[in-house]
C-alpha cells in the first residue's frame, strides 16, 4: 500500500507530465520584451545561428531558434511551444539581443488605402 504525500493533490499532474515550470521563471520575472513584437511579426534565425555557443540559454530559447530556421510568426511559436505569447515575446527579445534571430514586422497600416477610396472603387465596379 502506497502512502499519499501530505498537502494538496493535483489530478492534472502525473508522472508523465514532467517538471512544471512557471512562465515567469523562463523570463526571469520579466513581462515585457526589450522591443515591441507584433503577434504576426516573423522571426527568422540567422544563418549559422548556434544556440550551443550561448550556454546560458534555456531549452525554450534553443527550441525557438530551431523553429525559426524558416520564417515563423510569434503567435505560431507560442502555439508550438505551448507557452503564453507574452513569454515567447520576452524569449524572442533575448534571442534578438544575442543576435541569434531577426524579427520582420508586418507592414504598417499607414500603407493601407483609405476606406473612402475602397468604397469609391467598389461603387465604380458596380457601375460597370
Amino acid at each position: 500500500m502506497r502512502a499519499e504525500s501530505p498537502g494538496p493533490q493535483h489530478e492534472w499532474l502525473d508522472g508523465d507530465a514532467g517538471p512544471v515550470v512557471r512562465p515567469y521563471t523562463l523570463t526571469g520575472g520579466r513581462v515585457r520584451p526589450p522591443v515591441g513584437l507584433d503577434l504576426v511579426a516573423f522571426v527568422l534565425a540567422g544563418r549559422g545561428a548556434d544556440p550551443a555557443a550561448h550556454p546560458r540559454l534555456h531549452p525554450e530559447h534553443r527550441r525557438l531558434v530551431e523553429l525559426a530556421r524558416r520564417p515563423v510568426p510569434v503567435a505560431e511559436l507560442a502555439a508550438e511551444l505551448d507557452l503564453a505569447v507574452g513569454v515567447v515575446r520576452v524569449l524572442v527579445g533575448d534571442l534578438l539581443a544575442r543576435g541569434l534571430v531577426s524579427v520582420h514586422e508586418p507592414a504598417g497600416t499607414a500603407f493601407l488605402p483609405d476606406d473612402n477610396i475602397l468604397k469609391a472603387v467598389v461603387n465604380g465596379l458596380r457601375a460597370l
